[in-house]
């Protein structure tokens, strides 16, 4: 079978009635079938779900315990003839004491039993008087004896040796302290903590409660399932709401509905295998983990091959087709907004730094350059430099069509830059006499010539001036190495440089509408905000092209590079799910498929992401030599920075 580096996981909230372990047992009997029926790894439970948390000097009864560990194993027989591996909460008699436990059942059997290594006792808890803290017995005790068994105890990760996965656990108290236990298992190699917790909730705690899961999902780099005793447990003092997350790297995956009346299971999946590919990157983990990490007093309790996430699956999870673009609103405007200041202040020192007496951009109506330019206008106002100061020059080409000749002027007059035009149809046709190229061949010479020409002269032009080349290129264009060697693919500054395809637009919709409009309006941004957004929006529908090929016969673009290239949100999907996540070909498709169902069919994303593969590989010599620009995102291509990758790779392996 394939494995895609996935796993499932369930957070359960099962209805209970406090005491009732009969009651309690068939309801998590319910949801246990419920996740195997779903294709479910792993299913988390609540603490001490078997009697409930609120069961207070109850606890005491033998009667109550002895119903408890009955009804264990019975849940233990349950699981003999699934695939579900169960984590659930119980308390535990050991040297007299009783013990809130987590005990991990997999194939008919305990696997072992993790304790709550610090207890809640001030305010509305009280589990002291009941429990003792395992912090102490675990340093001790490494097995107990469980249903006439003797299992692996204290401070334990579980691992699946087939599929490279590591597990630990830690309940409810355990995460809140500022060296958790979970921080420890996460250092140990557990790509996954599993917490069964019974958390009560009071006005604003639950959005504590998720930024705490959030943040130990993203520091200790690992997947995170939490959940919670639900509205069933005892209401005298506090209530409960059942409240579940399940989470990766700083991300919610999926969350519970709070206060449900009925038992029900939140399933996401988790990627352990991005968690592998990045904690592969730190080195500063180990070091960690040897400081902090008490390695000498961990063991290691093996699993029987844990169910993996088949391609055939469907995914509770989703990968976001435009995974650079937040999917809420307002995260895009304040992520947009911050992109837009990361390349002002990065070109606004660069001119500082290097004295230079103007800014020198091309202007070719699309996008990219547009966003070049509104970065080097804002730029000038931030460092008190007058918009004349920028040399805007629009180089009308074989290609150049009017709507964007017409543009590129606009937006130029608007922003009050100097405006130059500089055809350069009689030097290329120059250059091509001088290397004995025929015109009427439109292959990649004839294409190429454009490009270094334009770059030939906004250089000089910037030598002439004093200035600094702002580049216009995109994190996609490098990627796939869709730029001209030495042509558009040099500046003095490329300010686009880790801003994808399909971000440019974002970014450019944020200043239409956050600077050239709305409450927040600069009146001061152009001569006319009104006409330079209605021009910016011809322009973000505009055909995203070079134009170095002749318009058709209606005079409109001919060269339209998503043709060519293919569609830039595939790339971009792409380039980050490879870069961020080193997500290999199969586990891509997979993704991809997922992704864009009802959009694109298996072929044409196969067919994408192999010429994505061939140029990432065959372009890096482009990558290698680029100019500075500043990182604003977690995906850079930098060869000073963040890939340092050969320009002879080979792709062969990649390609499917």
């Amino acid at each position: 079978m394939k494995n895609l580096g996935l796993v499932r996981v369930g957070a359960a909230v099962p209805d209970l009635k406090v005491a009732n372990t009969t009651y309690n047992t068939e309801r998590i009997l319910e949801l246990l079938s419920d996740a195997e029926e779903k294709g479910a790894g792993f299913i988390l439970f609540p603490e001490l779900a078997i009697t409930g948390y609120s069961c207070g000097d109850l606890f005491y009864q033998e009667h109550l315990y002895q119903s408890q560990l009955s009804a264990l194993d019975t849940i233990c027989r349950a699981t003999s003839n699934k695939k579900v591996t169960v984590i659930l909460g119980c308390y535990l008699r050991i040297e007299n004491n009783l013990y809130n436990c987590a005990v991990l059942i997999q194939n008919g059997s305990i696997k072992g039993a993790v304790p709550k290594m610090f207890l809640p006792n001030s305010k509305e808890f009280y589990e002291a008087r009941w429990f003792a803290a395992g912090a102490q017995l675990a340093k001790h005790r490494k097995t107990i004896t469980v249903l006439g068994r003797e299992i692996p105890f204290g401070h334990l990760i579980f691992t699946d040796d087939q599929s490279e996965l590591s597990v630990g656990m830690e309940i409810c108290e355990d995460l809140w302290l500022p060296v958790s236990p979970g921080a420890q298992l996460a250092l140990n190699g557990a790509h996954i903590l599993f917490n069964p917790s019974a958390s009560n909730d009071t006005v604003g705690k639950a959005d504590y409660r998720r930024n705490l899961v959030t943040v130990e999902s993203a520091r200790s780099n690992c997947g995170y399932v939490y959940t919670s005793a639900g509205v069933m447990e005892s209401t005298t003092d506090v209530v409960f709401s059942g409240h579940s997350l399940i989470c990766e790297n700083g991300t919610v995956l999926a969350e519970s509905q709070r206060f449900a009346r009925k038992g029900a299971v939140y399933y996401s999946e988790i990627d352990f295998q991005r968690i592998r590919f990045e904690r592969s990157q730190d080195g500063n983990l180990n070091q960690c983990a040897d400081q902090f990490g008490m390695r000498e007093q961990f063991t290691r309790v093996a699993l029987e091959p844990v169910r993996l996430v088949q391609p055939s699956d469907s995914l509770y999870r989703s990968y976001p087709k435009n995974p650079f673009v937040p999917d809420d609103d307002a995260q895009v405007n304040l992520r947009c907004g911050e992109i837009f200041n990361l390349q002002a202040a990065g070109l606004a020192k660069r001119i500082e730094h290097s004295h230079s007496r103007k800014s020198v951009v091309g202007i070719s109506g699309g996008l990219d350059s547009t966003l070049a330019l509104l970065v080097s206008a804002y730029t000038h106002k931030l460092i008190g430099r007058p918009a004349s100061d920028i040399v805007a020059i629009t180089m009308p080409g074989f290609g150049t069509t009017g709507k964007t000749y017409n543009n590129a002027l606009t937006i130029m007059k608007l922003l009050g830059a100097e405006v130059r035009e500089i055809s350069i149809k009689d030097a290329v046709n120059q250059h091509f006499g001088d290397i004995g190229h025929d015109p009427e061949v439109h292959d990649v010479t004839y294409e190429n010539s454009q490009a270094r020409e334009r770059t030939q002269i906004l250089m000089d032009t910037a030598n002439k001036e004093g200035g600094l080349v702002v580049g216009t290129g995109d994190l996609s264009e490098m990627a796939l190495g869709w730029c001209t060697y030495n042509g558009d693919h040099m500046s003095m500054y490329g300010v686009n440089a880790s801003v994808p395809k399909t971000l440019v637009r974002f970014v450019v919709k944020w200043v239409m509408e956050h600077k050239l409009s709305g409450p927040e309006e600069d009146p001061e941004f152009s001569s006319d905000n009104a006409l330079l957004k209605k021009t910016l929006q011809d322009i973000l529908d505009t055909p995203i092209s070079p134009e170095l090929l002749p318009p058709d016969p209606n005079g409109d673009i001919a060269q339209k590079t998503e043709e060519s290239v293919g569609p830039y949100i595939l790339h971009d999907f792409f380039i980050y799910y490879t870069i961020r996540y080193g997500m290999e070909p199969d586990k891509l498709l997979f993704a991809a498929k997922n992704a864009f169902a009802g959009e694109y069919d298996e072929a044409f994303i196969r067919k994408w992401m192999n010429v994505f593969y061939r140029r990432f590989f065959s372009q890096q010599f482009k990558r290698s030599c680029v100019p500075d620009g500043p990182k604003v995102g977690s995906v850079s291509l930098s060869p000073r920075g963040d890939l340092r990758m050969p320009s002879d790779a080979d792709s062969a392996i990649w390609l499917g």
